[in-house]
């Protein structure tokens, strides 16, 4: 069976409007990502004092029932995820497989999104590392393996959407 999907172009636009001196400071960007032909998008509940893993990213797709809903690592061109909470923050925690082998994350990264706000990603596969060793920059990147959610004491919602190509 042949696909009836036809392959469009993203466009993802972040506005910031603020009036000082009756004058606008804010900026419009405009992204357009094309090629994209697969979209993955939930909104998840978050149990409170729980890890809540809302997305799995592999090389290997559907091959074996560990990766059947995993996302292709290579195609990812884009992800937001936002706490959809109106007065908590989360925690949002990058599990990096550094050996890029499938084998599970080495690594991890966390970062606080607060009540209402957005947390946006433009590749997994080599896109990201941690070092923490003396600060270093570090400029040799590795694959994003998942997405975990930790809420804190108390539960939130949490949307992501993933554009692929």
């Amino acid at each position: 069976m042949a696909s009836t999907i036809t392959a469009g172009t993203l466009k993802v636009t972040i506005k910031e409007e603020i009036y000082l001196k009756g004058k606008n400071q804010g900026e419009i960007t405009t992204l357009s990502i094309a090629s994209v032909n697969e979209i993955f998008k939930r909104i998840v509940s978050c149990a409170a004092s729980t890890e809540t893993t809302i997305a799995v990213f592999k090389s290997a797709t559907g091959g074996s029932a560990t990766f059947d809903s995993a996302l292709d690592v290579e195609d990812v061109r884009y992800i937001r995820v936002t706490n959809l909470d109106d007065t908590n923050s989360v925690t949002l925690n990058l599990q990096i497989d550094v050996g890029e082998d499938d084998t599970g994350a080495d690594e991890s990264a966390s970062i606080l999104v607060g009540a209402g706000h957005s947390f946006i990603m433009s590749t997994t596969s080599d896109g990201l590392a941690v070092q923490d060793t003396n600060a270093n920059i570090e400029t040799d990147l590795h694959n994003l393996e998942s997405i975990i959610i930790y809420p804190g004491s108390n539960a939130a919602d949490i949307e992501i959407f993933v554009a692929s190509v």
